[in-house]
Parts: structure tokens; sequence; C-alpha cells
């Protein structure tokens, strides 16, 4: 079965992320194609990258390192579920994005993303770093305004359209996924 990771992008207290990732999980749970997981950076507790060897030579020499390699490994594509701070996705997910290298190889990735302008800038950013990492972004994306999807911008509240927003990217996500496959066994 394809696994797909639900990453919560954001480790900020009192983040919208939290609440953002859970109704993603919810409406992926009711699919059938894929198995999907909740993962948040929270748990794993990375600090500044702290590894000497760059993460393409696969050598990692911290526990927290090997602790999220071992999870990113797990998942066939990933739900990236990204806040946007200042034109970018947040730090701790860049940070733990850079962490590893050939664990987000040939995956597929989706992306979610919240802010004033719907975390739009957030996800370009992505866009362009998961290129990097061989990953294939999907085309479709949600994008949540802190305006109109949450309650004085921290309540959320999704608009109702955002459900079928959200299902074409599952759609995408899972079916990249699986076309990778060959890719990733190779």
């Amino acid at each position: 079965m394809t696994k797909i990771g639900i990453i919560i992008g954001s480790t900020r207290p009192g983040r919208n992320g939290e609440a953002v990732a859970k109704w993603v999980h919810e409406l992926a749970s009711q699919r059938t194609d894929a198995e999907f997981e909740l993962v948040d950076l929270l748990d794993y507790k990375l600090p500044h990258l702290d590894e000497a060897i760059p993460a393409s030579m696969a050598q990692y020499s911290q526990p927290h390192t090997q602790a999220w390699a071992a999870k990113i490994a797990e998942f066939d594509g990933f739900i990236f579920v990204t806040p946007e701070y200042n034109h970018a996705t947040s730090g701790a997910l860049k940070n733990a994005i850079d962490f590893l290298f050939a664990e987000w190889n040939n995956k597929a990735v989706g992306f979610v993303g919240y802010g004033s302008v719907g975390g739009a800038r957030a996800i370009e950013t992505l866009r362009l770093i998961v290129g990097e990492l061989m990953m294939a972004d999907v085309r479709a994306a949600v994008t949540l305004s802190l305006a109109t999807d949450f309650v004085n911008y921290s309540q959320f509240t999704p608009g109702a359209h955002q459900a079928g927003a959200l299902t074409t990217v599952l759609d995408q996500t899972v079916a990249w996924s699986k076309a990778l496959a060959p890719l990733r066994q190779a």
C-alpha cells in the first residue's frame, strides 16, 4: 500500500499548522488508495542542522538525524503543510528537509499552505527546494487564507471549496507516488 506522510511544517507555539494537518489527515484517511500518517516536526527535536557531512553522502552521525531519516524513508510521498513566514516556508521545515537527501528522492509531494496569501509564496519556495531533492511536486495545491479560512487568524474554519482542492492534491500525490515506485525500487 502506498504510504503518504503529512508533515506539519511548523513548530511555533500556537501554530495553525496542527489544525490544518489534522484536517488534511481526516479527509485523507477516508481514502482507500493509500495510507496516511501525520508527522509532527515537534516529535523529532531537530536542532539547527548539525551534521558535518552533507546529507547527499548518507553518513548521518546524530541519533536525531538517524531517527528522522528512518521515519522519512517509510513513505512513498508527502503532503507538506506549510505556513508562510516572510514570503517563504518555515525555518523548521526547511531545516528538517535539509537534514536528509536520499530519503526524499523519487517521491511525490503535494502542498497545503496557509498565510496571508494562502501560503502561495511558501509553496513556490518549496517547489524549488524539492526539485533539488529529486522529488516530483504535483501541480495542484491548497492555499488557505488567514483572512477567510480562519476566524481571528487562528481558528481553522476552511471554506467548503477547500475540501475539493485537497482531494485534487491527494489524487495527484497518490498517483505520482505510485508512478515513481519503480524508481524507488531501483
